[in-house]
């Protein structure tokens, strides 16, 4: 009785949700995070972990389908990852590998046009995940509809670090001026394919950082950040709906930013003109030699205050 009581609250809550949403954000960028903790908390191994979090994977992409978000990126396996023993990392390798051509081959991936791209220094990967790489790259290569970037062997400082040293050489060698260096040289040397800024990152398994994960996308973009406590495979539709409503009451919070910055900075340039004009005015006062009606012709011309401008008026939100 409880759990049926759970769930109908829950599907409850999800709809209320739902109908909060209104712009989803165009890029999702997601640390799958918690993958090694789930299993432990089942009593089994890391790879039955991974193979959990991969079937979130699939769910998640029905739900940027829903609310019409155009990229997701995934970080699957960072730089650091090559960190851990062989016995976790060839599992993980054989799942990535069976993930990518099930996708490639998949009817409904083909149905929504989803292009899927992996992102990061794939050369370091073993020659069966390169090859699924290039498998999934080529047979999804036409799609524009979706695009699902998998992040593998990826690490964010290495990547700018490298697309600085490639700029560098450049210069050096007299091929790039070095006043034509700006921000579309330095995305065409970011790891081999660029994607659009990053919106919102999510990142599950309870850290509150985001490690190393799109710095250049993200950061540049000052996108909105959820930490959530679920590990991975527990990760729901619930969650992922809270974190896309953090992203809007984020995107809120801008524009009421960006109005009273506006409102803010036409009310001192005007201010610094009235002052200029009364400047101008007052010299003018002083060289008039005409009539006292020329000089009340130009004290008219400039207000004491300015319109809309009164200190006790508070701006709108």
């Amino acid at each position: 009785m409880l759990g049926r009581l759970t769930d109908v609250f829950e599907r409850g809550y999800e709809r209320l949700l739902r109908r909060e949403i209104g712009d989803a954000p165009t890029h999702v960028a997601i640390i799958q995070d918690g993958n090694r903790r789930y299993a432990e908390k089942q009593g089994a191994d890391a790879p039955d972990g991974h193979r959990a979090g991969a079937s979130t994977t699939e769910q998640v992409l029905d739900w940027c389908a829903d609310l019409g978000i155009d990229e997701l990126t995934l970080y699957a396996f960072s730089t650091e990852n090559f960190e851990r023993p062989d016995e976790e990392l060839e599992p993980l390798f054989d799942l990535l590998t069976e993930k990518l051509r099930e996708f490639a081959d998949a009817d409904r991936v083909h149905e929504e046009e989803v292009c899927i791209r992996a992102i990061g220094d794939i050369d370091r990967l073993p020659d069966r995940l390169r090859d699924a790489v290039a498998y999934a790259e080529r047979r999804t290569a036409d799609h524009d509809e979706f695009r699902l970037n998998v992040a593998l062997a990826y690490g964010g400082r290495n990547e700018l670090l490298r697309a600085a040293r490639e700029v560098a050489r450049d210069v050096e060698a007299g091929e790039l001026p070095p006043e034509d260096v700006d921000v579309a040289e330095v995305e065409d040397r970011l790891y081999r394919q660029p994607v659009r800024d990053v919106d919102l990152i999510v990142r599950t398994g309870g850290d509150e950082r985001t490690s190393n994960f799109l710095p250049w996308h993200a950061n540049g973009n000052e996108a909105a950040v959820y930490f959530c406590a679920p590990y991975w495979p527990e990760f729901s539709r619930v969650d992922f709906l809270r974190a896309v409503r953090t992203y809007e009451s984020r995107a809120a919070s801008w524009q009421r930013t960006r109005a009273k910055r506006a409102a803010a900075l036409v009310r001192a340039v005007a201010e610094v003109e009235v002052t200029d004009a009364r400047a101008v005015a007052s010299r003018l006062r002083e060289q008039l030699s005409g009539t006292e009606s020329d000089a009340a012709v130009v004290a008219d011309a400039v207000p004491e205050e300015l319109p809309g401008t009164d200190p006790d008026v508070e701006t709108a939100d």
